[in-house]
């Protein structure tokens, strides 16, 4: 067993610990702090009746104490260690308080940091997270490499370090709730981009860049920043980092780094340009996963030689619920893009079709602004069905945009989630493409966007 973690679980014994949050990344802990007697009292915002009952009943099994509903972190006092889960903000006044007792206040992700004993890659950024994430581990694996896939997606990996060998990767996608307070950065650090996203949740834009800004911060003078060219935030974070900055670009001729030219992804060392892959080659549509591409080449050339990353490159099929085939149908493709939850992430999904669009759009209002979307819903959709809290928003915003350019466009409102199909598979022609990319998340309706998307394609799947 590596030395911190041994260290780290000699502390733990008979500690009174508190386990902020029964989501996907703190279940697992509550077995591995049974096993090393921790006094463990576990907070939930939801109530008792709400708890699954396989999760009710290893709380009661192991003993532990627990404060459920409304005002549950009332009772978060003398605590030695919280682990807190990613939606629960450091920044709440009972945590604060708490850690100001003397609180040691981390999280499952945080510790997984801290004592991994072999490299660590991680990835942020307001968009192409997930897909960029899951390419760097499939080109880990691909180069013969012991991967562990974690972080937002994945399987929580805390409990999994007494396996980890010094030889092995970690490969995590990291959100900016994550990343609020870190004190430890991964020895690869990639940002893919950075635009307005969680402003119903962060205090505001300032914090929710900065919590974006951690994944380096603290990076030592070997660590590696990979940073998006074309994004004013992330271009300017190079002043601030600590280790060597590799740029990834789709717009400019870089002297050195990966861009993307001429349908080219190419390597620049020195003003030296040498071809990597064509996008024709890629399965993934659209110059934003082209971006992606570029930015898992960046992170991985230090440790995997370029043809095996090419190889991974080309076997990669994308992840489920980003501008994802379902079927085509009369002549119509239909696709899923769930994972659009921002206006930024629509307009990239926008950008990847030469064909006609019928675009399905609205959700929950993450209080994001939706002029940006509007030109090129304007420019490029052929019909929108709007859904959703954000469809008078987005609805306007278009309106107003056809105003001005002296266009019309159909608009149809749906009240019904099954509607959007029904409505898409009577307007949509032959040729066309419908795009299910909502630019919105999907809390008013679904539990997440995966969820969301699952029901998209099981109702498309169903048309006859």
């Amino acid at each position: 067993m590596n030395e911190k973690l041994k260290e780290f679980n000699t502390y733990l014994k008979n500690r009174r610990v508190a386990v902020i949050g029964l989501g996907v990344s703190n279940l697992p802990l509550l077995e591995y702090l049974y096993n090393l007697s921790s006094k463990v009292t576990v907070f939930d915002d939801r109530t008792m009746e709400q708890i699954p009952k396989e999760v009710m009943n290893k709380i009661t099994t192991y003993g532990f104490e627990f404060s459920f509903g409304e005002n549950n972190l009332s009772k978060l006092v003398g605590f030695d260690l919280i682990f807190r889960s990613p939606s629960c903000m450091p920044t709440k006044k009972e945590l604060v308080e708490e850690a100001k007792r003397g609180a040691i206040v981390t999280s499952e992700i945080e510790m997984l940091m801290e004592m991994a004993p072999c490299k660590i890659i991680g990835v942020t950024g307001s968009d192409g997270k997930t897909t960029t994430t899951s390419l760097i581990y499939e080109i880990a694996k691909k180069a013969g490499y012991n991967a562990y896939l974690g972080g937002n997606i994945g399987y929580p990996l805390f409990t999994k370090l007494e396996q980890m060998q010094e030889d092995d990767i970690i490969v995590l996608e990291l959100s900016s709730f994550q990343l609020m307070n870190m004190t430890v950065s991964p020895d690869i650090s990639v940002i893919t981009n950075v635009s307005p996203n969680h402003l119903n949740i962060h205090k505001d834009y300032e914090e929710y860049i900065e919590a974006k800004k951690n994944i380096f911060k603290n990076q030592k003078e070997d660590g590696i920043l990979v940073l998006n060219y074309d994004n004013e935030i992330t271009r300017e974070c190079k002043k601030e980092a600590n280790g060597k900055v590799i740029y990834f670009s789709s717009k400019e001729k870089l002297d050195n780094g990966i861009i993307v030219d001429n349908e080219v992804i190419k390597e620049c060392e020195d003003r030296l340009r040498k071809h990597i892959i064509n996008t024709k080659e890629i399965h993934l549509r659209g110059m934003h996963n082209y971006e992606n591409v570029s930015a898992a080449i960046a992170a991985t050339k230090s440790f995997v030689d370029m043809d095996t990353i090419v190889e991974a490159v080309k076997n990669f099929k994308g992840v489920s619920h980003r501008i994802e085939l379902i079927r085509e149908l009369d002549g119509v493709k239909w696709y899923n893009d769930s994972i659009g939850t921002s206006p930024t992430r629509t307009m990239a999904g926008l950008k990847s079709f030469e064909e006609e669009i019928v675009l399905i759009a609205g959700g929950y209002d993450k209080h994001l602004e939706y002029e940006p979307l509007a030109k090129p819903i304007v420019d490029k959709v052929k019909a929108l069905i709007l859904i959703g809290q954000t469809s008078v928003k987005i609805r306007e915003a278009v309106e107003k945009e056809l105003q001005s350019q002296g266009k019309q466009l159909d608009i149809y409102q749906c009240n019904e989630f099954p509607q959007i199909v029904e409505v898409a598979r009577e307007v949509a022609k032959s040729g066309q493409v419908v795009l299910f990319s909502p630019a919105s998340a999907s809390f008013d309706l679904f539990k997440n966007f995966e969820e969301r998307g699952n029901t998209f394609k099981k109702l498309v799947n169903d048309l006859t």
